[in-house]
């Protein structure tokens, strides 16, 4: 029998639906609907458009000549050497992230109808919005490091850190589009407030300013507290974008040896994203047999 026969075929065990542990499990099974769902995405986003993927490719780099022409007037005594690279470095994984986020708050409610009709573990849909938001950040990625290349900046061996980092990025993120799927299910406001927030939540990011502009002792209430350790425990992308700049623009110091990354910040990073993946699993598997009932 065909394969793509029997796979349209199979049943949705519906017993898994009574523990987490179960639905993850139907998760895994569904992995070619996964895959179908990706490259429908893709191909969804460039349908119709005159210049298809390049797309991916030009809009990280026409932002980062935006924000290097502005933030080169707003600050004309800025030393940060390469600052086209500065910027681009923590661009491109910011834009993963808002990619992710945005188009997994409205996962469920803009395929409403295949919700309704069919069934399948719901998770894969936020969960399809960030592999194909993927495939943008890996063109991307392409196109930095020929850049650091042609800057004369390269790689060195500590962008093995790399997959590290990007795993714990899509972790953090997977849970935030799962908790705020099931949020805009029920609460169809959800995605003004996001919208809101991930405007915020870019300024608050050193994307255009390097972590060293925070003061290492801040006063604020009578309370004295170093602002840098506050943004990297409080913002999981501060930590994460800062660890994509140490291994990829920040390869060199002064003294001309290899920036080394920070193990520890990135494992404590990582805790929190775990945390934030469990937390929007959990109530996202919780209510997701009452999505149909409100779309």
């Amino acid at each position: 029998m065909n394969s793509n026969v029997t796979r349209s075929t199979e049943v949705f065990d519906t017993e898994a639906l009574r523990s987490p542990w179960g639905q993850l499990r139907e998760t895994f099974r569904y992995g070619y609907l996964l895959r179908n769902l990706v490259q429908r995405d893709v191909k969804v986003r460039y349908k119709n458009s005159l210049l298809g993927v390049v797309w991916s490719l030009l809009n990280p780099l026409l932002m980062m000549m935006v924000y290097t022409v502005l933030f080169t007037i707003l600050r004309p005594n800025n030393t940060i050497q390469y600052f086209h690279i500065f910027i681009l470095v923590a661009l491109i994984p910011w834009q993963f992230l808002a990619g992710t986020v945005m188009g997994g708050t409205v996962s469920i409610t803009q395929n409403s109808s295949l919700v309704k009709k069919v069934f399948f573990p719901r998770a894969l849909l936020p969960t399809s919005v960030m592999f194909s938001q993927l495939v943008n950040f890996v063109l991307s990625l392409v196109v930095l490091v020929v850049l650091l290349y042609l800057s004369g900046i390269g790689l060195t061996r500590h962008v093995l850190w790399l997959p590290a980092i990007l795993f714990t990025q899509m972790v953090f993120m997977l849970g935030l589009a799962l908790m705020l799927a099931a949020a805009q299910t029920f609460y169809t406001d959800t995605l003004q407030i996001v919208q809101v927030g991930i405007l915020a939540w870019f300024f608050l990011t050193p994307i255009f300013y390097p972590f060293e502009d925070f003061a290492q002792t801040t006063e604020m209430l009578g309370l004295s507290f170093n602002a840098a350790r506050l943004m990297r425990w409080i913002n999981p992308m501060a930590s994460i974008v800062d660890s994509y700049r140490t291994v990829l623009w920040g390869t060199m110091s002064s003294q001309g040896q290899p920036v080394a990354m920070d193990p520890l910040m990135l494992a404590r990073t990582f805790v929190t994203a775990v945390i934030t993946l469990v937390i929007g699993y959990t109530l996202f598997s919780k209510t997701e047999h009452l999505f149909g009932e409100k779309l």
